[in-house]
């Protein structure tokens, strides 16, 4: 499970240190095409709509590969819940127990 977590905080920074490049990319393809006119300017405008779309296409990639991982985390969870129900019922009681004792302290 710690495998898991710790690839989708890897693939997580990642995703955004792309982002901050891509968007980094479209604010100067935008400033330059602000002091151009004519078929360069639409050139450049063009290209900065192309990143913002390769942007946006990352991100429903990675907004799709999370909910999958978090449909797999959720699976092995009930599948760990079936195969130790006292167990399960022992860590819920816990929990419970300790949420209970801060909730007193207020």
């Amino acid at each position: 499970m710690d495998d898991i977590q710790g690839s989708g905080r890897v693939s997580g920074e990642k995703l955004g240190a792309d982002l901050k490049l891509v968007l980094g990319d479209v604010e100067a393809l935008l400033k330059q095409a602000a002091n151009t006119t004519g078929q360069q300017a639409i050139e450049l405008r063009e290209r900065a709509a192309e990143n913002l779309h390769r942007a946006s296409l990352r991100l429903s990639e990675a907004r799709v590969a999370a909910a999958e991982k978090s449909r797999a985390a959720a699976r092995r969870a009930d599948d760990w819940v079936h195969a130790n129900p006292w167990a399960a019922v022992g860590a819920a009681a816990g929990v419970g127990f300790l949420l209970g004792m801060l909730a007193s302290r207020r």
